[in-house]
């Protein structure tokens, strides 16, 4: 496998039927380890450039390539295989279950894909101890596990999440504006452990986000507007 987990040449992405929003991007490449830090303006594209890195929307033109693999040869099913076995993701409101205890969340990605169970149980005996190593790394204690999240306060929650996202150890995770629910010194601390994790799994981040002061946690800061040719109108 390449060093390069993020190959875009000539990217074009128009939603069908509407007009006014046109995603372009000549060329983009993120390498393996990498942790990116994609800023940009509420409407500039952000979310759907994301939806295209995860494989939930195609491009009209270009090449996409995610860790060797060309996204747009593929079928939709072919796409959420592939997601589910190599991506992790961490949403800004969570998207955590809420009628799962805290270790049933994080272990979930792992009854979608035997990759990744495979991945998680190469290091633990069972799933239940690698998703309480992983809550424990992020803060949580094992006294949490048979929790609700529901019980949890936001700051938990989102760690949490972020134990899902890493579960199983995927070669990439896309972080969609997760710390915009949080504070200042909870932004950075959650950020501290989220890195420090993804660098001891040799995880590739994208993380996006409109502001601008987090962006010195990480070794590259990309706006939106300098990887797009044009870009106008609402996402």
């Amino acid at each position: 496998m390449s060093q390069t987990v993020i190959d875009i040449q000539n990217l074009l992405f128009q939603w069908p039927g509407r007009e006014g929003f046109r995603l372009s991007i000549p060329n983009f490449q993120v390498d393996r380890g990498e942790r990116v830090f994609l800023q940009g303006a509420s409407g500039s594209g952000k979310s759907t450039l994301l939806s295209l890195l995860g494989g939930v929307l195609v491009p009209q033109q270009g090449r996409l390539q995610v860790l060797d693999t060309d996204l747009t040869r593929m079928t939709s099913s072919e796409r959420d295989r592939f997601r589910v076995d190599h991506v992790g993701l961490l949403f800004q409101q969570f998207n955590l279950v809420p009628y799962l205890s805290v270790r049933e969340n994080v272990i979930l990605p792992c009854r979608f894909s035997q990759r990744r169970r495979g991945r998680a149980l190469e290091s633990a005996d069972s799933l239940e101890l690698s998703a309480d190593r992983l809550l424990g790394q992020l803060g949580l204690d094992s006294t949490y596990a048979q929790q609700r999240v529901t019980s949890l306060s936001v700051g938990q929650q989102q760690r949490v999440a972020a134990a899902r996202s890493l579960m199983g150890h995927p070669d990439l995770i896309i972080a969609d504006e997760p710390t915009s629910a949080l504070d200042a010194d909870r932004q950075s601390e959650f950020l501290n452990v989220l890195l420090g994790r993804c660098n001891e799994e040799g995880v590739t981040l994208i993380f996006v986000s409109h502001d601008q002061r987090l962006a010195h946690h990480f070794n590259r800061s990309i706006n939106l507007s300098e990887l797009c040719s044009f870009n106008a109108g609402p996402v």
